[in-house]
């Protein structure tokens, strides 16, 4: 009886993490939507959500505390709640950064010169898809996804490293757009950046299952 009852809790933190991890999968689309089509209501719904993320990392990570305080759980179990503790983190920095790029979208307005750029589609595109299947890896604990996370970063960095370049020539060329550009470059940062949250959660998903992190045995 008292397995039973750890055992829904596990299930409930199981869902609250896919809930708040489906809700930063959402803000990352929507702050791109609002930079191609720059759309600054959007970009405020988007800012003002950022809270509610902050809300469910601190709801979850309560619970997390509380089932180890309470239940005292086994190793596996304890695997299981120590990677909702981290992945947590790493998903409310996921929602901060969809926030800041809705920040720079409202603060260049009508100046968005890049909004068309293939390449931050593309990017975003690699960077969406990376947070979706890390999610998607966590949800059914799936190590082969998981493993594959690396090899996916690589395509948004080298993405990251195209659009460097080309805002490089920018600089060089049309110096009154350099402030458009640093914007932009910014974007990309973002966009790099949750490819790297993405590959955060991939680890730690690995290590709910045997206990090792970043090829270092914990427990």
């Amino acid at each position: 009886m008292i397995r039973a009852h750890f055992e829904n809790k596990l299930k409930q933190l199981h869902s609250e993490i896919i809930d708040m991890g489906r809700y930063v999968e959402s803000a990352i689309n929507n702050s791109i939507k609002a930079f191609k089509e720059n759309d600054l209501a959007l970009c405020r719904t988007i800012i003002d959500g950022d809270v509610a993320v902050d809300d469910m990392e601190k709801k979850i990570e309560s619970d997390c505390l509380w089932l180890i305080a309470r239940e005292q759980p086994i190793a596996s179990d304890l695997r299981k709640i120590t990677t909702a503790l981290k992945i947590i983190t790493d998903m409310e920095r996921i929602g901060d950064h969809a926030s800041d790029i809705a920040e720079i979208v409202l603060r260049i307005a009508d100046k968005n010169i890049f909004s068309d750029s293939i390449h931050v589609g593309q990017m975003a595109a690699a960077a969406i898809g990376m947070v979706h299947d890390a999610l998607n890896a966590y949800v059914n604990y799936d190590i082969a996804l998981a493993n594959a996370m690396e090899e996916r970063d690589d395509i948004v960095d080298e993405f990251f490293n195209t659009i460097k370049r080309e805002l490089a020539d920018v600089f060089r060329t049309q110096p009154d757009h350099m402030d458009n550009a640093i914007d932009y470059l910014l974007i990309a940062k973002y966009l790099e950046r949750i490819g790297d949250h993405a590959v955060n959660i991939c680890e730690w998903v690995k290590f709910s299952q045997t206990g090792e992190h970043k090829k270092t045995q914990v427990f």
